[in-house]
């Protein structure tokens, strides 16, 4: 036999037994390999759902803020109607003037207003008073959903019998409107 002839029954049998000898590595690299695409799913699996979570978050956030502007808005013009409402006062037509003020109050405020009107207006209509007001400027001092307190500044132009020519009052109001019924009401009025 020639030393070529020995080599190669040499290879021929290394060949044969590492063939027929299982392969120690084998499940060892497919278990470090399956670890390894188990932790990949776990970790993606996660940022999906801290991903998932973040949007949710910036949805209700983005919602909140839509209302909260929206309950800003809306009871920043009631209180502008409102305010208008209360300073303006015609005594030829005295009752529907309480009537309207009545309308858009709720709460204590209504409920003391409507104590005191009766009286009021007897002394209003004694002297022929009158008054107009307008709104120069109003702002949101704080709000949430269903409660804005609003600063407003209104001119009142007030005429009596005693003194027929207007008579200018810069008032400064804050109020409180609640969310009633799908309305804002004005729930405290403080003259500053």
């Amino acid at each position: 036999m020639s030393h070529w002839q020995a080599d190669d029954e040499n290879s021929a049998t290394a060949a044969d037994d590492s063939a027929s000898e299982p392969d120690v590595t084998t499940p060892q690299a497919t278990g470090a390999r399956g670890r390894r695409v188990g932790l990949r799913t776990v970790v993606t699996g996660l940022l999906l759902a801290l991903s998932l979570a973040t949007s949710v978050v910036f949805v209700w956030q983005a919602h909140t803020r839509h209302q909260l502007d929206a309950a800003r808005e809306q009871a920043l013009q009631a209180a502008k109607d409102y305010a208008v409402v209360l300073t303006t006062l015609d005594v030829t037509n005295i009752d529907a003037n309480y009537r309207d003020t009545l309308a858009g109050a709720t709460g204590k405020f209504k409920d003391d207003y409507s104590q005191g009107s009766s009286q009021m207006r007897q002394i209003l209509i004694d002297n022929h008073a009158s008054g107009t007001g307008i709104v120069v400027d109003a702002a949101v001092k704080s709000a949430t959903p269903t409660r804005v307190e609003v600063l407003l500044f209104v001119d009142q132009s007030i005429t009596n019998a005693a003194n027929p020519s207007p008579r200018i009052d810069r008032n400064r109001i804050d109020m409180t409107m609640d969310l009633v019924g799908g309305r804002w009401l004005a729930s405290n009025v403080e003259i500053l």
